[in-house]
């Protein structure tokens, strides 16, 4: 879990306005006693404000409500797959998976001790959903609090609910007002002057924030009795018509609608066109996904600038990047009249096709001194990908677009650590067509990789299996080196090393026939490498590392490097040369923080524990703790590798015969209650920077043993299995 200074990922700005003092309270209150705390009320009452408040004022230092894990907000409310909550939760708490056992499950051990409040934001598009997995996490995790937002209570157990009602106080309401209109107009402020104008539109509009912030956002153009007056105008019609439903709810719609009619028609088309983004999206996506002969891309700049000084679209800006965003209650409307005017599925198809674009562009710069930028970049837009891969994956005639985006996508699911996501698209596009296609074929390799990494070798020997026989059949001579190179990766993790280099030199064969070039190419070099070196070649090991570097250095490429830092770690371990390795194996833990690889991260602090056992025990036992807590969450069975083992087993035994057993399992049990980052921190602690000359031949002895490498019989000190138990190892 990412952890700062005060853990938990709450909004840096939770708004100027601080009224509901009173509710504040409440909040608080119930916070303190109860489980599961639950915010309804109308659209645009005010919940999502007043839960971040509640959470930060509740996860505050000086706070008694105990949440030591911090405050996390999970924004449930772009998510339009029930099978997709879980997953968003996950990603909400930067819950790195890489097992097969499911979002749910990797939930709740990672929630199982922890102290924490959970924030559920717009739950109401996914009631069954998120009521089912709070009940879940409620029951396992006895530290956990929830507090959820929702237009209707979840109806979990032990569920206390807080009707949220409008702005009681008319001086909050106009205290609301009031800064808005300020930002919207500049030099606005409420005196004596106006101050009965201002309390009287404030009650026109029921006290609702949402309304109270459209109607402040028209100062710039507007009187406020000019505001009042059309506005009553317009509430009395639709009175007349006779909407369903309590006032405040016509009121809160009388305030859209009326800042829709007040809408130029551009504007107004925008606003519709716009309501198919998912979360928050910039200007790029803007114009491609709207832009028309209506609106022009030359005129969009200005046309969503007035969108955002009417209060319709909010502006965020963040690390210098400007991006866009509709309230649910805002996007739900223009949605309605996308609808009306018949572009749902064609601006759905606009929406999937610029994220298809980027993808693949993510794909392509993955390979690239751009990697970081493209991880980053990809994280942010992760709530438009998944409405794009829906859309693909509702329509038939879409699901191979669908197999191939989410094929795409491969180097953020493996490379950013969503393994599990990935497997759930990668699974729905593969069932929703068997049509041996090229789409298809990249899905199952994809597919099979990921199952690998999550240590499901049966699953993913029979999609790389299919995947080789229908490019053999079809003549896809890429499909067919990509399926033997992971069938390659399942062989060396099962230390078949003579099988797994003949598919990995057969890989690479098809690879240079087909002028192949990519982050995946340098894997298969770098995994070639592993089982040069576990067969014993270590200079061979060493030629193919320093050929990988040149060609990562020459191409800017960081994550597959990593790889090879690790590997040419472990050659530099077994040549006695501990600087050496100690250097590689920390810039390794470096480049796969960065990216959240747990894989890569866990394998070198194994090593940097190994190479601390020789003058520090208590150290590598501590680091040995920690590695042991990410075992839990990779999932990948390296220790079932007599060869990836190698470290672990050598630090365990020495470690366990200088502290003793006791000794061993309390410094064990103390790295094991370090979080991620803090885990990387303390093995990182001491560990000098990569420095120039790190990646060159060592000079010193002859490897150690009667062969080039050690025999993993002899330093394994008998430890196999799959993945780490909880406990330390007896």
């Amino acid at each position: 879990m990412h952890q700062e200074r005060t853990p938990g990922n709450l909004p840096g700005e939770l708004n100027h306005f601080v009224g509901r003092r009173r509710e504040l309270g409440e909040v608080n209150h119930l916070l303190g006693k109860a489980r599961m705390v639950t915010l309804t009320g109308v659209g645009g009452v005010g919940k999502t404000r007043l839960a971040l408040r509640a959470a930060a004022s509740a996860a505050s230092a000086g706070s008694t409500a105990g949440f030591g894990g911090g405050a996390w907000l999970a924004e449930l409310g772009a998510v339009r797959d029930p099978g997709l909550v879980d997953h968003a939760v996950a990603a909400a708490l930067d819950l790195t998976d890489h097992t097969m056992r499911g979002p749910r499950a990797a939930l709740v051990g990672f929630l199982a001790d922890r102290e924490l409040l959970l924030v559920l934001d717009c739950c109401e598009g996914q009631v069954d959903a998120a009521a089912d997995l709070a009940e879940a996490l409620l029951r396992q995790a006895p530290g956990l609090r929830v507090l959820a937002t929702s237009r209707q209570p979840l109806g979990v157990p032990g569920e206390h609910v807080l009707s949220l009602e409008p702005l009681a106080d008319p001086h909050e309401a106009v205290e609301l007002f009031a800064e808005r209109a300020a930002a919207a107009q500049p030099g606005f402020r409420v005196d004596d002057r106006n101050r009965a104008e201002v309390e009287e539109l404030c009650r026109r509009l029921d006290g609702i924030p949402l309304a109270l912030e459209l109607a402040a956002g028209r100062v710039r153009a507007l009187s406020v009795p000019q505001i009042t007056g059309r506005l009553d105008d317009r509430f009395r019609l639709l009175t007349r018509r006779g909407s369903g439903g309590p006032e405040r709810h016509r009121a809160l719609r009388t305030a859209i609608g009326w800042s829709h009619e007040l809408c130029t028609p551009q504007e107004r088309l925008l606003w519709a066109r716009l309501s198919v983004f998912a979360g928050d999206f910039d200007l790029e996506a803007a114009e491609y996904v709207c832009a028309g002969a209506e609106v022009p891309a030359e005129a969009m700049v200005d046309v969503l600038a007035d969108l955002v000084d009417k209060s319709v679209v909010l502006r965020r800006e963040a690390a210098g990047v400007v991006r866009y965003l509709l309230l649910d209650t805002v996007r739900d409307y223009g949605l309605g009249w996308l609808r009306e005017l018949g572009e749902e599925r064609r601006l759905r198809g606009r929406h999937r096709d610029w994220y298809l674009g980027f993808a693949t562009w993510g794909e392509m710069e993955w390979f690239s001194a751009r990697q970081a930028e493209v991880s980053s970049s990809t994280e942010r837009e992760l709530a438009n990908l998944r409405a794009a891969l829906e859309f693909s994956l509702e329509l038939p005639e879409e699901f191979r677009t669908g197999q191939y985006l989410a094929a795409s996508l491969w180097f953020f699911w493996v490379g950013c650590g969503r393994l599990a996501e990935g497997r759930y698209w990668l699974e729905r596009a593969l069932t929703a067509d068997s049509s041996p296609t090229g789409q298809r074929a990249k899905a199952l390799w994809v597919c099979g990789y990921v199952s690998i990494l999550q240590g499901d070798g049966t699953a993913a020997l029979g999609m790389l299996y299919e995947c080789r026989a229908q490019a053999l059949e079809t003549g896809n001579a890429a499909a067919v080196a990509y399926a033997v190179h992971r069938m390659g990766c399942g062989a060396l993790l099962s230390d078949d090393l003579p099988r797994a280099k003949a598919l990995f030199e057969e890989a690479l064969g098809h690879y240079r026939t087909l002028g192949e070039l990519n982050s995946n190419v340098i894997m298969a070099e770098v995994e070639l490498a592993m089982a040069v070196a576990f067969l014993g070649d270590l200079e061979g090991g060493i030629e193919l590392c320093e050929r990988i570097r040149e060609t990562c250095e020459d191409h800017g490429e960081r994550w597959a490097l990593a790889y090879a830092l690790y590997t040419r770690a472990v050659i530099a371990w077994w040549q006695e040369d501990p600087r050496l390795a100690a250097e590689l194996a920390a810039e390794c833990v470096r480049i796969n923080h960065a990216f959240r690889d747990l894989v890569g991260i866990v394998l070198g602090i194994e090593l940097l524990a190994a190479l601390t056992a020789s003058h520090d025990a208590q150290e590598a036992a501590v680091l040995q703790g920690a590695a042991g807590s990410i075992w839990d969450a990779v999932g990948l069975p390296v220790f079932g590798s007599r060869y990836f083992g190698i470290p672990h087993s050598r630090c365990e035994e020495l470690s366990r015969a200088e502290l003793g057993r006791a000794g061993y399992e309390r410094a064990f049990a103390e790295g094991g209650a370090l979080d991620l980052d803090s885990a990387v921190a303390r093995a990182l602690d001491g560990c000098p920077p990569a420095l120039a000359g790190t990646h060159r031949r060592p000079r010193g002895p002859a490897p150690v043993g009667d062969s080039a490498t050690p025999d993993p019989d002899r330093v394994s000190g008998g430890h196999r299995g799959s993945a780490r138990p909880r406990t330390a190892p007896d």
